[in-house]
């Protein structure tokens, strides 16, 4: 299989995910593509973090996906799957990536001084999509109702946010 091939596949897997379709069973068990999707998620990240002078965007990015690392591999451990890490890590990376992308757009068209209720709206609308999507990965990695998989999406965000907010305001 070709590079090209491989792209592809991987494009079409997480458009598959991001509509809800799938879930990170679809995607390759390798560590090659986990590793790749990281340092894509890193870079993808410190640029838009530049771009948006964000401080500390690199530091920042790379303590949420250590966070996310360990979220995954508790949850599998717990859920006796740990086999299933590589396909979970590159499903969330993977649809990070359209996320942040996503919302990396609205945010450069966004003017402070401009009151905006359609990006607004647009903005909440992808921070809803990506929680639905988020929990059909986890619904999918961990066997669990996607009821169950919105929770544990609702609070991974929510440790995520607070974690990285608390390390970096203590230094």
């Amino acid at each position: 299989m070709g590079i090209y091939e491989m792209a592809s596949n991987l494009l079409r897997s997480i458009g598959r995910l991001l509509r809800l379709g799938g879930g990170p069973q679809d995607l390759p068990a390798s560590w090659p593509l986990t590793l790749f999707l990281v340092a894509a998620f890193l870079l993808q990240n410190i640029v838009s973090g530049q771009q948006l002078s964000e401080e500390n965007s690199a530091a920042k990015s790379l303590l949420a996906v250590c966070l996310q690392i360990a979220v995954v591999t508790g949850l599998l451990a717990w859920r006796r799957c740990p086999e299933r890490f590589t396909q979970t890590l590159s499903a969330l990376l993977g649809v990070g990536i359209a996320f942040n992308l996503f919302t990396w757009v609205l945010l450069t068209q966004s003017d402070p001084n401009v009151n905006q209720p359609g990006l607004a709206l647009a903005w909440f609308a992808t921070f809803i999509w990506s929680l639905f999507v988020y929990a059909n990965i986890y619904r999918h990695a961990l066997s669990m109702t996607l009821s169950i998989g919105m929770l544990v999406a609702v609070l991974t965000l929510a440790a995520n946010y607070v974690l990285v907010q608390l390390f970096f305001m203590t230094l």
